[in-house]
């Protein structure tokens, strides 16, 4: 695969060069921590919610990301 082949195959990827940190304020801005909870069901949207403690959730928990990267993906379509 050449590096033109990568970078294609990279940029179709809609959440390249978005950070986590921008996902999770993007939402919360956009919904609230109450609605964002209603759509999303984890501990760190309902109890103290904060961009900080959401962060560190959900790096380490791949299953609870991937449901708030495609919550994203749908409110950015």
């Amino acid at each position: 695969m050449t590096l033109d082949q990568k970078s294609k195959e990279r940029n179709q990827d809609p959440l390249h060069g978005v950070t986590l940190k921008t996902v999770v304020t993007e939402l919360m801005e956009y919904f609230g921590w109450e609605e964002l909870a209603n759509r999303i069901d984890i501990k760190c949207f309902k109890v103290n919610p904060s961009i900080n403690s959401s962060l560190k959730f959900l790096r380490k928990t791949p299953w609870a990301r991937q449901k708030v990267e495609h919550l994203y993906l749908k409110m950015v379509a």
